[in-house]
């Protein structure tokens, strides 16, 4: 296994111009560098809250509240029910074709 990269740089220009291609975005100079930077300051704060050594015995909590069988919630049914204004979403999509909201392909490249 390779050594973890410093996470100042965890995303690097190129895998940044990876990502913006996958996703499709269009972005500026100016934009990729601000958004990569970010991208890079939340993987370190991510970095940072992994490195706080906690007691295996730390039981899963909310806001600092246990998660008991007493306060946790019951399940929620998962039940289907229409929109009422269906045409409502439909009438916001730039395109549509037969009741169906119409994406562009994205082209891909096999990964190994």
């Amino acid at each position: 296994m390779s050594p973890k990269k410093p996470i100042e740089e965890a995303i690097d220009a190129g895998l940044f111009a990876h990502l913006v291609q996958l996703a499709a975005f269009e972005l500026d100079e100016d934009q990729a560098e601000y958004l990569r930077g970010e991208l890079n300051k939340q993987l370190k704060a991510i970095d940072e809250l992994e490195a706080i050594p906690l007691d295996e015995a730390t039981p899963i909590t909310s806001h600092g509240v246990p998660y008991t069988p007493q306060n946790t919630p019951p399940v929620r049914d998962d039940e289907w029910g229409p929109y009422p204004h269906p045409d409502a979403i439909l009438g916001q999509a730039p395109q549509t074709e037969e009741r169906y909201i119409v994406v562009p392909d994205i082209p891909y490249t096999e990964l190994e």
